[in-house]
């Protein structure tokens, strides 16, 4: 009997001190968890443009359509920023290449159509230059006579369409260039101070490239005139209103001597 309580308590003793044991070990660390952000795929904007015709004579008009996805902004050159998807008409007055850029929350991607602009040749007879004119023409022409009988165009905001007043002043110089076969003229392109420097300088030309454009068309060798873009850096009214700004967009004829 004193033996069987000997052993017993012996065993008693050695659970307790393995469960002290056990109980004094420290339980493993779990991982924090996960809390960064999933990763969310953007989708890459897409960008397509389109003339109807590709190829046309000078004066005509071509119809620009552009599709885009994805994409937050979209500019084309030449025209400046447009609708995300949209058409537009244009008259360009040489062969052109239309560089769109769309760009979205995905990068960035570009997209060109070139249209071919036929310029005809003209014959002197047709244009008024005979070969008997007077080559003292030029001499003979004073500015204030000239601009007295060849008043400028002047263009809507952001436009390079000719008005119907616009058509008028073309009517005039080609009139003008018409009875004195001797003279050249230059015709500068001008912009109000809005925008950019370098769009102002591609809507100038624009600009000077319509009224270019209409004399050709109006029978006045192509020979006979050259274009300049000034942009928005020869103003000639300063004031910070409309009225001001409608004198600045213009195209000027004046002679080039």
């Amino acid at each position: 009997m004193m033996r069987w309580q000997v052993i017993t308590k012996a065993t008693i003793l050695s659970a307790a001190l393995m469960a002290m044991a056990t109980g004094c070990h420290k339980k493993p660390k779990l991982p924090p968890p996960d809390t960064s952000a999933p990763t969310v795929y953007v989708m890459p904007p897409t960008a397509s443009i389109t003339a109807d015709p590709l190829s046309i004579d000078l004066g005509q008009s071509v119809v620009l359509n552009w599709r885009t996805t994805n994409a937050t902004s979209v500019a084309i050159d030449g025209i400046g920023q447009v609708p995300i998807n949209g058409t537009q008409t244009v008259s360009p007055a040489n062969s052109t290449n239309f560089h769109l850029v769309a760009k979205g929350d995905g990068g960035t991607v570009e997209a060109n159509v070139r249209v071919t602009v036929r310029v005809p040749e003209v014959s002197p007879v047709t244009t008024g230059q005979s070969t008997g004119g007077d080559p003292n023409d030029m001499a003979n022409v004073t500015d204030a006579a000239f601009h007295a009988a060849v008043p400028d165009v002047f263009f809507g905001y952001d436009s390079f369409e000719l008005s119907p007043e616009g058509q008028t002043s073309v009517s005039s110089a080609a009139h003008y260039l018409t009875e004195h076969p001797g003279v050249k003229i230059l015709i500068g392109g001008y912009c109000d101070d809005r925008g950019s420097a370098e769009y102002n300088i591609t809507l100038g030309e624009n600009r000077a490239n319509s009224a270019k454009t209409a004399l050709v068309s109006a029978g006045v060798a192509p020979n006979r005139i050259r274009v300049i873009s000034y942009g928005k850096e020869r103003q000639f009214c300063t004031e910070d209103n409309e009225s001001c700004w409608q004198q600045n967009r213009r195209a000027q004829f004046t002679v080039d001597r």
